[in-house]
């Protein structure tokens, strides 16, 4: 998996620990967990993580370009401890030079020492030195702050603040809130180090740091002042795999954020720049319907110029033939009828992506239509898409979360129907003479959502000085994993609407209803698909965690300072999100920084949507107007209603006819609050930036 780090743990320099379990049982055959850092590697593992061991030769560019993470784990002489014989514990001029040379370039180092440094004859110190860490020979006492009773058994005192980072501030401990050292020694911390734990006021020595991060470069380096807090009996004590897959997650290597036009895109050629520009000629010489108003004779002309690209352009795409040779044809029809209202159905019954799920499979598809949350004429469009299915995802699907009708894809190219807020691909945007008795598929632009969501989350961050754990700060600066994670996310989000209590149409929204009710439903759906990704990560799959992430981040930051505020339902799903988690004191807004109980989010989440599922089993029994009512009354505890609401008034205060009810609706019936205009007022300029974004 592309999107997640990669750890390499060296075990050629006589390690006291190893990530190879028959490695362990011959180093330690009595008490293999006291020599194993095999659940360490498969806490990783389970975040997607690829973990691998580096058993012989020194380390060099080579060896570790390859990696993210490079892990050295108390490498020691054979009379002091038990280890893996390979190496001995020095690590050449050379190995340093490669090492230091690693971090600056961007590459993560994780170093574990232990009490006493100076006796194992190793050279780790010379290592930390060149980062400006020091590790002192020590042994940690503390008989008051203790674990069992045992004096060498230090619990630390956690001491990180949020570390700034690229206008970000990650909290390198979230969820961690104590851990245990066993016979430790001591750091010293260079200028800009973060300590992360230390020992306590009654310690001896006292107030000294136990562990610590630091940048050098462009990397990260982490240093233990001991190594068997992470070893396999050690590891399910207190917030240690919290906080190991914490730092590993932080020390990782940057993923890379350049973004840009794909190579395909730049490869397209002449035929695919003489389609597009055939189609931008067009665009002003229809009307909203589609039909040709301008020059007919140059319109005609046109369409000829289109029809012979695609024709030019098919070989590259024979999964698609019999589409695109019925979408020739139904152009043709179309100039030979005189230009009139497009009736494009016979090619939109021929393209079937949902049956081509196929990563990576490209389609060209030209059809004229209009594009959602973008150009509201039926314009020719071409877009050049590729399809998004990894195998992890393809078996999720298989695994329970059916959705046969669902397309994630991305950009290769597009015309100016997409240089828009449009971000979906649906066939009932297409002109045709009737529609079909029902649509097949949906595409959804997975790398354009990601975008949208890296850049506004983290501008709102920034602005909020809100302290990301590094798992999310990983996800605002990847965007191979926040494509992926939308992906997850709209896989689960997308099938929810047809299951449940459903007390009306789920696609009501093309109903004439109050639009809290399409708020609701909406929300409904995402309030779902995270409590799916709870019990996904739970059961292992890596990207579960973010798309927990991902659903918070953009209901809460993007969904309610995004659009109109006339009828905004997405955005009102997002109030309701940020009101309620507030008023349970899970969201918090002090001392002007936004703070999350990342612990709690989980339980507040399922509670709303506990809240929301009682409304529609209950909505099942009750009237349209009853029902319509009660949702107005569920959104109205948390997010206040316009003062002059009249559906807050009661129904006493309605029209009794049905439409009037609707158009007594305000158009802005749940303003945003004074957190959110202010927040929209800071971010305005970045949400616009995001229009017609490229991955």
């Amino acid at each position: 998996m592309r999107a997640f780090p990669s750890v390499l743990f060296d075990e050629a320099h006589n390690e006291a620990w190893t990530i190879r379990r028959e490695a362990a049982e011959a180093m330690n055959p009595a008490h293999p967990d006291d020599s194993g850092y095999v659940t360490a590697a498969a806490v990783l593992r389970r975040l997607g993580q690829t973990v691998a061991a580096h058993t012989e030769g020194p380390v060099t560019g080579s060896v570790l370009d390859g990696h993210d993470v490079f892990v050295i784990a108390h490498p020691s002489e054979d009379r002091w401890e038990r280890t893996t014989g390979l190496g001995g514990p020095v690590f050449t001029p050379e190995e340093l030079d490669a090492i230091e040379a690693y971090v600056a370039a961007g590459g993560g180092l994780i170093v574990l020492g232990e009490c006493e440094q100076d006796k194992y004859g190793s050279n780790l110190a010379e290592l930390l030195g060149r980062f400006g860490v020091g590790i002192e020979h020590a042994t940690v006492q503390d008989p008051a702050n203790c674990h069992n009773r045992v004096a060498t058994w230090v619990l630390g005192v956690p001491a990180a603040e949020p570390v700034d980072a690229q206008g970000l501030r990650h909290d390198l401990l979230a969820g961690v809130r104590q851990a245990c050292f066993y016979r430790a020694g001591t750091l010293t911390a260079p200028e800009g180090a973060t300590v992360l734990f230390a020992s306590s006021a009654t310690a001896d020595p006292a107030g000294r740091p136990l562990a610590l991060a630091v940048r050098h470069g462009r990397g990260r380096v982490v240093a233990f002042a001991d190594s068997d807090l992470f070893g396999d009996d050690s590891i399910g004590d207190f917030d240690h795999a919290q906080l190991w897959s914490n730092l590993v997650t932080w020390a990782a290597r940057v993923p890379d954020t350049a973004s840009g036009a794909s190579g395909a895109a730049k490869a397209l050629g002449d035929d695919w720049a003489a389609l597009k520009a055939a189609v931008e000629e067009l665009r002003p010489l229809q009307a909203k319907d589609g039909s040709v108003t301008g020059d007919h004779d140059r319109a005609a002309a046109l369409v000829a110029e289109i029809t012979d690209r695609v024709e030019r352009l098919a070989p590259r795409f024979p999964h698609d033939h019999d589409y695109l040779q019925a979408v020739v044809a139904d152009f043709r029809k179309w100039a030979g009828a005189g230009l009139g209202v497009p009736d494009f159905l016979d090619s939109l019954n021929a393209f079937h992506p949902d049956t081509q799920r196929v990563d990576g499979l490209e389609h060209l598809v030209v059809f004229p239509m209009y594009t959602q949350n973008g150009n509201r004429n039926r314009n020719v469009e071409a877009v050049w898409i590729r399809v998004v299915w990894p195998d992890w995802l393809a078996e999720l699907e298989r695994g329970g979360y059916d959705n046969p009708m669902f397309v994630p894809i991305a950009f290769e190219d597009f015309t100016s129907g997409y240089d828009t807020d449009s971000a979906v691909l649906f066939p009932e945007t297409v002109a045709v003479r009737q529609t079909p008795p029902r649509f097949t598929w949906g595409g959804i632009f997975c790398d354009r959502e990601a975008a949208r969501f890296r850049k506004v989350s983290e501008a709102a961050a920034a602005t909020l000085k809100l302290a990301l754990p590094p798992d999310a700060a990983r996800l605002l600066a990847s965007q191979d994993l926040a494509q992926d994670t939308y992906v997850m996310w709209d896989l689960i989000h997308d099938r929810t609407h047809s299951h449940g209590d459903l007390p009306f149409d789920p696609f009501m929204i093309k109903q004439r209803m109050p639009y809290w009710l399409y708020s609701l439903e909406e929300l409904r759906c995402d309030l779902t698909a995270f409590g799916e990704a709870v019990k996904l990560e739970i059961d292992g799959v890596p990207h579960a965690r973010y798309v927990q992430y991902a659903i918070l981040f953009d209901r809460l930051f993007r969904f309610p300072i995004t659009g109109e505020r006339v009828r905004n339902y997405d955005g009102l799903g997002g109030q309701l999100l940020f009101a309620y988690l507030h008023r349970l004191g899970i969201v918090r807004w002090t001392d002007n920084r936004l703070s999350i109980d990342w612990a709690r989010v989980a339980d507040g989440v399922a509670d709303l949507r506990g809240e929301v599922e009682t409304l529609y089993r209950d909505g099942i029994d009750r009237s349209k107007l009853a029902h319509w009512l009660a949702a107005h009354r569920l959104v109205s505890t948390y997010v206040e209603p316009h003062p002059a609401s009249v559906w807050h008034q009661g129904v006493q205060a309605l029209p009794q006819e049905q439409k009037a009810m609707v158009d007594a609706v305000l158009p802005d019936e749940f303003p945003l609050s004074m957190f959110y205009e202010a927040l929209r007022r800071k971010l305005t300029d970045v949400v616009e930036s995001t229009r017609g974004i490229r991955a």
